[in-house]
């Protein structure tokens, strides 16, 4: 059964979009906490366009589940985790213009940069993830850092038009899953997933836990989030 990790970020978007105190996002985080989400995820960007600060000091002193902080390796954000101590870190591509983050971090190209950060990291006793493509040589650099921990991008799962391409998508990710647990990484995914996707990659052997923000936040407008983060729990330990 894999975990739900349950990322927050939307509903602080939706407060900056009033730049007022509501809805607040630990209060959501409390909420899904409450509701079974086995980690919170939080993203701090560069910009603040949705979590701030403040929200992650709150979240890493409030929550008595993991919180996953999803964060790019510049050294003002790096130094922000140092101090913060998250049980865990996931370390995502960032680009200013980008809606969401659109793939994989590219640790072949970044790979100097990252071994930088990761050791920082380390030495501040964070639990590192590595958000990447379900690819053979990205996950080989990735071992080679020796991080313990992948999220795989599904975001091209989510995505497919097809079924053909939906289920090519999925054998690349169950293919990948077990090449990184052989490795013995601990292997994550998320992006795009939502409640008639989710079930699949849940049931791919050796995954370990789910990671979903938009659909549930977008979920909760109509049928609460406590009711949102069950129902995706569900899925996320169901059989298929």
């Amino acid at each position: 059964m894999a975990l739900l990790g349950v990322n927050i970020d939307h509903v602080a978007t939706l407060r900056q979009a009033r730049r007022e105190s509501d809805p607040d996002p630990i209060k959501a985080a409390l909420i899904c906490q409450q509701a079974g989400a086995d980690s919170i995820v939080a993203h701090l960007r560069e910009d603040r366009r949705h979590i701030n600060d403040n929200d992650v000091k709150l979240l890493r002193e409030r929550l008595s589940i993991r919180f996953n902080l999803e964060m790019s390796i510049a050294p003002e954000i790096v130094n922000v985790a140092c101090k913060l101590k998250p049980e865990q870190v996931t370390l995502v591509p960032e680009r200013r213009q980008e809606l969401t983050t659109e793939g994989g971090l590219d640790v072949i190209k970044q790979f100097k940069r990252l071994k930088l950060a990761c050791a920082k990291l380390k030495d501040h006793g964070a639990e590192i993830s590595l958000f990447i493509a379900p690819d053979k040589a990205q996950i080989d650099r990735t071992v080679d850092l020796n991080v313990g921990i992948i999220e795989i991008h599904t975001g091209c799962y989510a995505m497919a038009k097809t079924i053909a391409a939906r289920n090519k998508e999925l054998k690349r990710i169950i293919q990948m899953t077990a090449y990184a647990s052989k490795l013995g990484l601990v292997v994550n995914a998320g992006h795009g997933l939502k409640y008639d996707n989710t079930t699949p990659i849940a049931n791919v052997p050796g995954m370990h836990e789910l990671n979903i923000g938009h659909s549930i936040i977008s979920y909760a407008v109509f049928a609460g989030l406590a009711q949102a983060v069950k129902e995706m729990k569900e899925l996320a330990q169901a059989r298929v």
